[in-house]
């Protein structure tokens, strides 16, 4: 839930700043992760074997967490330089992915373990599914 308020805090952000087209908003989105995940969010779906899924239903808890973060950092870089239209935008969401890419580095520097990974929602086994799915 929180995860969703902080998406949708950026795009208002965002469309209070001038990001009008929607194609836009997909190309700040790739910015964001491409800075965070060192991929696209195609290259993301491709490596968990998506096709029509929403990737973010799809992330284990730490992908969901460094999203999370740099949409989050995204947000206060955009007002603390309070960027204007598209160009500025983009920018703040490559400063704001590249604070998560930093904090993902470090932890997969002290775990020896990639937090992107083919991992996904799919794969976790039914019974922990209906667990999670219980707790909401």
């Amino acid at each position: 839930m929180r995860g969703i308020a902080i998406r949708e805090e950026l795009t208002d952000e965002w469309k209070n700043r001038e990001v009008k087209r929607e194609k836009e908003y997909a190309i700040l989105t790739a910015e964001i992760a491409k800075a965070a995940f060192g991929v696209t969010p195609g290259e993301h779906k491709n490596l968990k074997g998506l096709i029509r899924e929403n990737l973010r239903d799809h992330m284990t808890d730490l992908e969901l967490i460094f999203s999370m973060l740099g949409e989050a950092a995204t947000t206060e870089i955009t007002r603390v330089d309070d960027a204007k239209g598209f160009q500025e935008n983009k920018r703040a969401a490559h400063k704001g992915g590249k604070v998560a890419g930093k904090a993902r580095k470090d932890l997969e520097r002290k775990t020896r373990k990639k937090v992107v990974s083919p991992e996904n929602y799919i794969d976790i086994p039914q019974k922990r599914r209906k667990q999670l799915n219980e707790k909401k």
